[in-house]
C-alpha cells in the first residue's frame, strides 16, 4: 500500500468501532420514515459511543480527535521544495463522568511514515466544571495565548498559524499544569501554573522552573450590535532555565488580541511583545487577519504579518519554510491569501492559503529568505 493511502486507511479503521458499536439514540425520522439531519449530523453522531443523562457515574464517552492532511509548494529565491503532509492525527477518547468531570485524553500518530507510529501524547487531564464561569483543570493541557495560539488547530481561519505564534508561542502547546477559566459575560478569564521543563513524549520530567499564564478578556459583542468583539490581554512568565524544553527561552510574554465577528465579515488582530533569554532576542510582532464570508460555506481571508527583532538571529521562519532556509533573521514581513469551504462547518473543511513572505538577516549567516508558499488541506475534527 502506498504511503499516502495509510492515514486515510487508519483513520476510518479508528472510526469504525465507533460507527459499529455506537449505543446513541437513533436518529429521529420523519412522517416519510428519512432520517432527519444531514449526512455529516448522521456521521459524526458515531463518534459518540454512549450517551445516557440519567446514568449517574457515566454520562457520555466519545472518540475525540482530528486529521489534518495536507499539500505544500515552496518557491523562494534560496531554493524550492513540495511535500504532501499528514501534519496532525490525533485520537483518543472524552469522558463525561459525575455530570461535572471530563476525562479527556488524545495521543499523536504518525501514520505517513509509521517509524515510529506514536509521537506523543497531546492533552491528558480531568477537567472539573458545573458551569461556564468554572471549570479547574488539571493535567496535561493546552497553554492558550496569542490570537492564533488561543484558536484550536481544528478553527484556525488560516491553513496554520502565523509567524507571530510561531515566535512567541509556545508550538509545543501543550504542558503538565493546572488552570482555572471560564466566563462569565462579558467577561472571560483565565490562570494557570504549567511545567515547563524538559519536554518528552508524555509529561516531562518536571525538572525545570514553571511558566505561569494569565487571561483576561471582555467582550463588547453587544454593544457594538455584532456576533463577537473580544478584546483580550495576555500575560505569560517563566524564569530563565536551561532545562525548559516545553517552551521558548522568554521571559515575559504580553499579548493583546481582538476577535471580532459579524454576519458577513470577521476580524482578528494580535499584538504581542516578548523579552528573550540565553541569547535570544527580544521581540515584537502584530498581524491583522480580516475575512469575509461570501456564502454560508465560502470563506475569503487575508493576513499580515510583521515580527522585529532586536538583533540578529531571534526570528524564526515557519514549518515549511524552514524546509528551505533553517536560519534565523531579524525582521519579517507576510502577506497571506486564502480561501475556506465548508462542508460541515470546522468540523469538515477544505482550505487553501498563498503566503509571500520576507525575512532580512543583517548579519548575512543564512537566514535570509524571499518566497511563496501554497498549501492546501483537508481538516477534520471530532466529535
Amino acid at each position: 500500500m502506498h504511503r499516502s493511502f495509510l492515514p486515510v486507511v487508519l483513520l476510518l479503521a479508528c472510526a469504525w468501532p465507533a460507527c459499529a458499536q455506537t449505543a446513541t439514540p437513533a436518529p429521529s425520522q420523519t412522517s416519510s420514515g428519512v432520517e432527519s439531519g444531514s449526512i455529516y449530523d448522521r456521521i459524526w453522531q458515531r463518534f459518540t459511543i454512549y450517551d445516557n443523562r440519567s446514568n449517574r457515574v457515566v454520562q457520555r464517552v466519545q472518540l475525540s480527535g482530528r486529521f489534518q492532511h495536507e499539500f505544500a509548494r515552496i518557491d523562494a529565491d534560496e531554493g524550492d521544495h513540495d511535500e504532501w503532509n499528514t501534519r496532525r492525527f490525533r485520537i483518543g477518547p472524552r469522558l463525561t463522568l459525575f455530570r461535572t468531570f471530563t476525562v479527556s485524553a488524545e495521543a499523536e500518530l504518525n501514520p505517513q511514515e509509521m517509524d515510529p507510529l506514536y509521537l506523543r501524547l497531546t492533552d491528558v487531564y480531568v477537567q472539573w466544571s458545573r458551569s461556564a464561569r468554572l471549570a479547574v483543570t488539571i493535567g496535561k493541557q493546552g497553554m492558550p495565548y496569542t490570537m492564533d495560539g488561543s484558536t484550536s488547530s481544528k478553527e484556525l481561519l488560516t491553513i496554520d498559524r502565523s509567524n507571530l505564534a510561531n515566535n512567541i508561542w509556545f508550538p509545543q502547546e501543550y504542558l503538565p499544569g493546572a488552570s482555572v477559566s471560564g466566563r462569565a459575560a462579558p467577561w472571560t478569564y483565565r490562570l494557570g501554573v504549567y511545567s515547563a521543563g524538559e519536554a518528552n513524549k508524555e509529561f516531562g520530567k518536571f525538572d525545570g522552573r514553571p511558566a505561569t499564564l494569565a487571561v483576561v478578556g471582555y467582550d463588547f459583542a453587544e454593544t457594538l450590535g455584532i456576533k463577537e468583539a473580544l478584546l483580550s490581554a495576555n500575560y505569560v512568565h517563566q524564569s530563565p532555565d536551561r532545562d525548559n524544553t516545553f517552551t521558548r527561552p522568554l521571559e515575559h510574554v504580553v499579548s493583546v488580541n481582538l476577535k471580532l465577528e459579524a454576519d458577513r465579515w470577521g476580524l482578528r488582530t494580535d499584538v504581542s511583545a516578548a523579552d528573550g533569554y540565553f541569547g535570544q532576542r527580544d521581540l515584537w510582532a502584530l498581524t491583522a487577519m480580516p475575512y469575509y464570508n461570501a456564502t454560508e460555506k465560502f470563506q475569503l481571508i487575508t493576513r499580515y504579518t510583521f515580527i522585529d527583532s532586536d538583533g540578529p538571529n531571534g526570528i524564526l521562519l515557519g514549518t515549511y519554510e524552514n524546509r528551505v532556509v533553517r536560519g534565523r533573521g531579524d525582521r519579517f514581513n507576510e502577506l497571506y491569501l486564502g480561501a475556506n469551504y465548508f462542508f460541515y462547518g470546522h468540523k469538515l473543511k477544505l482550505q487553501s492559503g498563498v503566503e509571500i513572505a520576507d525575512m532580512r538577516d543583517q548579519v548575512n549567516d543564512g537566514g535570509a529568505y524571499s518566497g511563496a508558499s501554497w498549501v492546501t488541506g483537508l481538516r477534520i475534527g471530532w466529535p
